[in-house]
């Protein structure tokens, strides 16, 4: 549905399509889906979608493996996220688990287990009073709705990592 104000979206030529498409994918790393999507908003049809894609492949615009390494990095680092949560954005995106793994391993684990005592200790400080096992249920349910694994935050709250 169109409202008034809005302008219907101009159609792209493949040509148009393929030097916007590179532009995007110089820009930022994206996914095969991602790109996919857009070049659909951008009107065109399958075989020119599926055509641009390939050729974006063969000329190293579009790499999974690129982009699910800078993923998973990006949002370790600046989002604080954990490995599940990393892994089943990933999945979302329609990445292979080859390339999820490779993405995945490339987290450090000295670094992993430094960010969830973080964490931890973060939301340590925001949770005040109460018993001791309440307080540490919630700060163990924060970290892992963070997508870290469970029996792994539980091990760095007792201490034995």
């Amino acid at each position: 549905m169109m409202y008034e104000d809005q302008k219907p979206k101009k159609k792209l030529t493949p040509n148009q399509a393929m030097l916007k498409a590179q532009g995007t994918c110089a820009y930022q790393e994206r996914c095969q889906q991602e790109m996919r999507d857009k070049l659909y908003d951008w009107g065109l049809h399958s075989i020119e979608v599926e055509n641009i894609i390939a050729q974006l492949i063969s000329d190293n615009f579009l790499n999974e493996e690129r982009f699910a390494i800078a993923f998973a990095g990006g949002k370790f680092r600046i989002k604080k996220w954990g490995r599940v949560k990393i892994k089943l954005e990933l999945k979302k995106r329609k990445i292979s688990d080859y390339c999820i793994r490779k993405a995945l391993q490339q987290i450090d684990d000295r670094d992993y287990l430094r960010t969830i005592r973080e964490l931890i200790a973060k939301k340590g400080k925001e949770i005040k009073g109460g018993k001791e096992h309440i307080r540490n249920y919630k700060i163990a349910r924060f970290v892992a709705s963070r997508g870290f694994e469970q029996d792994v935050v539980w091990e760095v709250m007792k201490g034995e990592m």
